[in-house]
């Protein structure tokens, strides 16, 4: 579980211990391991190359934060925030799925599943701004379908998604839900997407699913 000290992240991370569905959880967490910098990546890989993994999560992002907020307009945009974003939401999942994906069970169901966003697709984009976010995780998207057909290769079982977790009420997203919109529990959200991650089947490796596995356009 990779992000398991943010809002979604640590209700996934409860969720999953208290289900008790696997011999071990394990969350990875800044200074533990960061997704802009690939040799923490590399080190947490390896600190796991004796066990077999049948599931990883990625729930960390960058929507926000002291540095920089979303963009209204391209006045707005800075290539020093852009890159970052595309750093922590798509780079940093690409570089989990290299270093990973050989620790995957090979013969066996196994699934790595990165949360994206709806604000991602581009075929569902009717309000614009929000350009480094939305971007990034279009990115991302491409990425984990690109991995899926590469690790459908040698893992027949695995499957590779990009999960939207809804609107949930967290640090992250909570100063954007518009007033009257009902914005999800962590704790609900997370229950909802281990749901998904359970009725996950190899032929759904390389989609783009929300909270209620309901496929959300490209």
């Amino acid at each position: 579980m990779v992000g398991h000290t943010g809002g979604i992240g640590r209700a996934l991370y409860a969720e999953l211990r208290r289900s008790q569905a696997f011999d071990e959880v394990v969350g990875l967490s800044r200074p533990n391991i960061d997704l802009v910098d690939q040799s923490s990546i590399e080190r947490a890989a390896a600190t796991l190359k004796n066990n077999t993994i049948h599931l990883l999560i990625n729930a960390a992002g960058l929507l926000h934060d002291a540095v920089q907020q979303p963009e209204k307009s391209l006045r707005s945009l800075d290539p020093i925030a852009l890159a970052r974003s595309f750093a922590v939401n798509a780079t940093g999942p690409a570089l989990l799925m290299k270093h990973f994906f050989p620790l995957l069970a090979r013969q066996e169901r196994s699934i790595f599943a990165s949360l994206s966003a709806r604000v991602g697709s581009i075929g569902d984009n009717q309000l614009g701004g929000w350009y480094a976010y939305r971007a990034s995780k279009a990115a991302l998207n491409q990425l984990v379908r690109t991995a899926a057909i590469e690790l459908a290769r040698t893992h027949p079982q695995a499957i590779c998604v990009a999960l939207h977790p809804g609107t949930v009420a967290t640090n992250l997203s909570q100063p954007f839900v518009r007033e009257g919109r009902l914005a999800l529990d962590a704790a609900d959200a997370a229950r909802h997407l281990l749901a998904v991650i359970a009725d996950l089947r190899p032929e759904d490796t390389g989609g783009f699913l929300d909270w209620r596995g309901a496929p959300v356009p490209w």
